[in-house]
């Protein structure tokens, strides 16, 4: 225990918890809960608002014993709820595995990514949440159970923004492990978008388009492939003459590597290394999933308030997330396009452009990402997913007493 004041990655939220834990074991975790709250769980504290904050006890499971159980027909695997991506990834290669897709840092918790839904790109690939088929959790009375795919509940217990419990393990699914290459491309015409872009977002295993929104043109287009790019441009973008960081004009060294040589998957999908390890970003961040058949809908909107965003705007990232059908997954039964934005490190100054972002993107029901900076009110956050009373149903299943509740949840759930 520790009365440490605890901040999240980026060092824009300081959490107002009264105790810091980070138990050794799972019987210790139970007891925490079993104790009464308020209690949350810390991920990596990769998040951007309130969702982990409480007033009670603030527990990491970074302390937590490794597991990495590898299953008898090896097509899953057992972690434990503290494990981030990037070790897990180093184990399952090493085993011949893989998982379907990594996000763009490698450094983040996979239980914490799982909660929030987040994800990497691909128009194939659902996002990372869709790969659990088990949960091991412990509810708000202190109990475990044990959530599968094929019981009652599960679609809605998986991305849970922490209002059922403490995920102390869970199983997902994993595959024969494969290479992959990663091809930067600079100054993708915008008459490529308009005649082409269905078919550049699905020209990769994963696609990133990144621009500043201060020209019609995308800056730069990030391709992740199993085969070889073809010479020569792309849709009239020209291939990177050298490394390329997702923010234009940061140093490069840290990006994973763009030569177009096969690699294993887990040193090719994510934007960077895991040897690097991310100090305090100056940064905020935010992001809204809309249909991806209205994706071009979505770039002209931005790019019509594009000057009144940029002096605020490091970079917007955009990718595509396969539909599923977790109840609340941005993705649920819609097949998306993300729009992610990182900001400056000046909440003042950034709050005013995300809401001009909101107000641009309204007519696509834009769905935010449960982790990052966001301003749409709760009232029509809930209204853009049908399943969201029953989650809070399940919700007040699990935790009856609230132990897990907070002013951001109780703001959410109502």
């Amino acid at each position: 225990m520790s009365d440490e004041r605890v901040t999240n990655w980026a060092g824009t939220i300081a959490y107002s918890a009264r105790r810091f834990h980070e138990p050794d074991t799972v019987e210790r975790v139970r007891d925490l809960v079993a104790a009464g709250g308020p209690v949350k769980v810390l991920g990596s504290g990769h998040s951007f608002n309130h969702m982990a904050d409480t007033a009670g006890d603030l527990i990491s499971l970074a302390g937590l014993p490794r597991v990495v159980e590898i299953g008898p027909d090896r097509a899953s695997v057992r972690i434990d709820g503290g494990i981030r991506y990037g070790e897990l990834a180093a184990r399952l290669h090493a085993e011949g595995l893989a998982l379907h897709n990594l996000a763009s840092l490698p450094h983040i918790s996979v239980a914490g990514a799982v909660a929030t839904a987040t994800h990497g790109s691909g128009t194939r690939h659902a996002n990372l949440a869709a790969a659990v088929s088990a949960i091991e959790l412990i509810r708000g009375d202190g109990t475990a159970v044990t959530l599968r795919r094929d019981t009652d509940g599960f679609a809605g217990a998986v991305v849970h923004l922490g209002a059922l419990g403490v995920i102390t393990a869970l199983t997902l699914d994993v595959e024969p492990a494969y290479e992959i290459r990663q091809y930067v491309y600079d100054d993708l015409p915008r008459a490529a978008l308009e005649a082409h872009l269905p078919e550049i977002l699905d020209d990769g295993y994963s696609v990133s388009l990144f621009t500043t929104w201060t020209s019609p043109d995308i800056e730069m287009v990030w391709l992740k492939r199993r085969e070889p790019m073809p010479s020569g441009d792309f849709h009239g973008a020209r291939r990177a003459t050298a490394q390329r960081h997702p923010v234009p004009g940061m140093a490069a060294r840290n990006s994973t590597d763009q030569s177009g040589e096969p690699g294993p998957w887990h040193t090719r999908l994510p934007h960077f290394r895991m040897e690097f390890t991310p100090s305090s970003g100056e940064e905020l961040q935010s992001e809204y999933h809309v249909p991806r058949d209205r994706a071009l809908e979505a770039i002209d909107a931005l790019q019509a308030i594009g000057e009144r965003v940029a002096p605020v705007l490091q970079v917007c990232e955009l990718r595509t997330v396969a539909a599923d059908a977790l109840w609340l997954s941005p993705n649920y039964r819609r097949d998306s396009f993300a729009l992610h934005f990182t900001w400056i490190a000046d909440a003042d100054a950034v709050l005013p452009a995300v809401a001009r972002v909101e107000e641009a993107l309204a007519p696509l029901d834009p769905r935010p990402h449960w982790g990052k900076v966001y301003t749409i009110d709760p009232d029509t956050v809930r209204g853009r997913y049908e399943r969201f009373a029953d989650f809070v149903a399940l919700a007040g299943e699990h935790d009856p007493d609230g132990v897990f509740r907070n002013p951001w949840l109780d703001e959410l759930l109502g």
